[in-house]
């Protein structure tokens, strides 16, 4: 791996505004952020595109590059639904000069923060409420009942490992919440 830069993890339950958050960072120049694009076994959504939302590796692509031992971290978060992040896309936005910013689950997010340690700031994006979690995911329109379902569920054991994280940032207004992440995110790539 090319020398170490600096890292930034944004992690939440579904439906928390993390890629909100992270888009609106992205959209800062003054940061010199690049998202790091994850690689994933599913098939794209119709509205996506390869190498832009995510490397759609399929389930025996993703397989292979475990084996080859392509990735920083992965997991398997669904029976046969891989996620991981790539060495070679972390290189590549280090070779940029730019600080890579995630937008991961919360059990990536904690791997990442593991691999990286101090070059990275991990930040937790907390809903308001649970409640106000599961309204914001009715709201999108883009699951199913049982996908819902299955999202909450998970969201329990997200939420409680909030603390494992070196800033928890709670997203009740996503101005502010842009803000104090701006913030966040401008005073870790200023220290030495």
């Amino acid at each position: 791996m090319a020398a170490k830069g600096k890292c930034i993890i944004f992690s939440a339950p579904s439906g928390a505004g993390k890629t909100t958050i992270v888009r609106a960072l992205i959209n800062k120049p003054a940061l010199h952020l690049e998202f790091s694009v994850s690689a994933c076994s599913r098939e794209p959504r119709p509205n996506e595109t390869n190498g832009k939302d995510y490397y759609f590796l399929g389930i025996a692509g993703f397989k292979q590059q475990i084996e080859q031992d392509a990735f920083v971290e992965w997991e398997e978060v669904y029976t046969d639904h891989f996620y991981g992040t790539l060495r070679s896309e972390i290189e590549q936005i280090w070779e940029n000069g730019h600080t890579v910013i995630f937008d991961v689950d919360v059990i990536g997010g904690l791997n990442l923060k593991r691999f990286f340690g101090a070059n990275a700031l991990a930040i937790f994006v907390q809903p308001p409420s649970y409640d106000e979690l599961e309204k914001r995911l009715r709201y999108r329109s883009t699951e199913t009942e049982e996908k819902i379902q299955q999202r909450m569920a998970k969201a329990k054991a997200e939420l409680a490992k909030a603390d494992e994280f070196d800033v928890v940032l709670v997203n009740d207004n996503l101005e502010h919440a842009i803000e104090k992440a701006s913030e966040l995110v401008h005073n870790f790539i200023q220290e030495k």
